[in-house]
């Protein structure tokens, strides 16, 4: 039966596109949501098998991130040129590649040699997602597609916590990187034979006009107002759950290893939750007449008034308070549907990977850089000192009340007019 490309007035989500576009992206964003967190769950164990200061377990850990950024200026170019079944299946087993390298890896240089493949192998995994969405979906149905995807990430994440530990003490780290080398090879093959190809809005660009294009999205006016609170914001949750709650848990919280991995699995949780709820909610409200961009003001204003409380101890009741900070940061994951429809159809590709790039790479200096300030405090009993973790936080607070100075004047006409030029 020919698939029939959705039109703008074709509101439903079709079960059978459902089931051969979005389930078989998801398993591959699943996957890369695991990569991203499972060195919270397993630093001890490398820093003592491989004698690695807070400051290389910080490198080590981001080196996923800045491959991950440095990848996504020409992800999007290939997303936009060839389409999301090639470029996502190919680059998992990058991927796949990279975790049997850091599962093997005898030394930092190669663990993290193994950790920049992985990151460059899942680059494209979210992204390929929002691209094919907007291929095969009504553009009205993005934020609530984005929404379950990103809710699909969470549910990696949450892998990544209670359940890898789990599975640690039996198993090991690298038996548990094996499996997902082998799951890259799965998840590549469920992409490459199950998605339906479909012609692109961008194909035969010339190579110069498509990388050229990527300066028109960095200078289009509401470019950075409404992306600059998912780089920062979102960026900084992901340094944090990937590696540096679960020791400011341990650290300053005194949680034994147990308690710290249900409180990441409450957090990812969470996070989870709230992706279905601000990407459902921001469909249901612009069905109504009301501006996704004021849901995103809102989401961004609690999660950082989450972040600050976190940064600075507030709240002593730690696990109510990370759980509002996952629920309420991904709200960040709006700005993908927002700035999308900024843009022409064969640019969607690059708007969000335009977004990631800054993304990524302040994910990758928040999780380095919170390594390189704890060095600088004495390490007592193995702890990370509290003053440590209350300046480097504090510094990645204030650069988020900086954006969201920035974002909360922007009004609804400013989005379109910028949406007219």
């Amino acid at each position: 039966m020919p698939f029939r490309t959705p039109t703008r007035a074709d509101r439903s989500l079709a079960p059978r596109l459902l089931a051969l576009v979005f389930a078989p992206f998801a398993a591959g964003f699943f996957l890369s949501y695991v990569f991203r967190n499972v060195n919270a769950v397993i630093a001890r164990e490398l820093a003592l098998e491989f004698s690695l200061s807070s400051a290389d377990v910080g490198l080590l850990t981001s080196m996923y991130l800045l491959s991950f950024a440095a990848m996504q200026v020409p992800v999007g170019v290939f997303l936009d040129r060839y389409g999301p079944r090639r470029v996502v299946a190919a680059l998992l087993c990058i991927a796949g590649l990279g975790a049997l390298g850091f599962a093997l890896a005898g030394s930092f240089g190669e663990l993290a040699l193994g950790r920049a493949a992985i990151g460059l192998g899942v680059s494209a995994c979210l992204m390929g997602s929002m691209k094919a969405f907007s291929l095969w979906f009504p553009l009205e149905r993005l934020a609530t597609l984005n929404g379950w995807m990103i809710a699909i990430g969470g549910l990696g994440g949450l892998a990544a916590t209670s359940p890898l530990e789990a599975l640690l003490a039996p198993l090991g780290w690298r038996a548990i990187f094996l499996g997902m080398a082998l799951g890259c090879a799965l998840a590549a093959a469920a992409i490459f034979f199950i998605v339906p190809e479909k012609p692109l809005p961008g194909a035969g660009e010339r190579w110069g006009l498509a990388f050229a294009r990527m300066g028109r999205i960095f200078g289009t006016l509401s470019f950075w107002p409404i992306g600059l609170p998912l780089m920062v914001c979102h960026g900084a949750y992901q340094a944090m759950q990937g590696l540096w709650l679960a020791q400011w848990l341990t650290d300053v919280g005194g949680l034994a290893r147990p308690a710290m991995a249900a409180h990441l699995f409450a957090t990812a949780l969470a996070y989870a939750v709230g992706a279905l709820f601000f990407g459902w909610f921001a469909d249901f409200l612009a069905d109504r007449g009301v501006s996704r961009l004021g849901l995103y003001k809102l989401g961004t204003a609690l999660g950082v008034a989450a972040y600050i409380a976190i940064a600075f101890d507030l709240v002593p009741a730690k696990l109510p308070l990370l759980m509002v900070y996952g629920f309420s940061t991904i709200s960040g994951a709006l700005a993908y549907a927002l700035l999308t429809r900024n843009f022409p159809p064969e640019m969607t590709g690059r708007v969000n990977t335009a977004a990631n790039v800054a993304f990524f790479f302040v994910s990758f200096l928040c999780q380095f850089g919170v390594g390189v300030v704890l060095r600088m405090f004495a390490v007592v009993d193995g702890r990370y000192s509290p003053d440590g973790y209350m300046l480097a936080f504090g510094l990645i607070a204030a650069a988020q009340c900086a954006v969201l100075a920035w974002l909360l004047p922007m009004k609804e006409h400013a989005v379109q007019a910028a949406r007219r030029s």
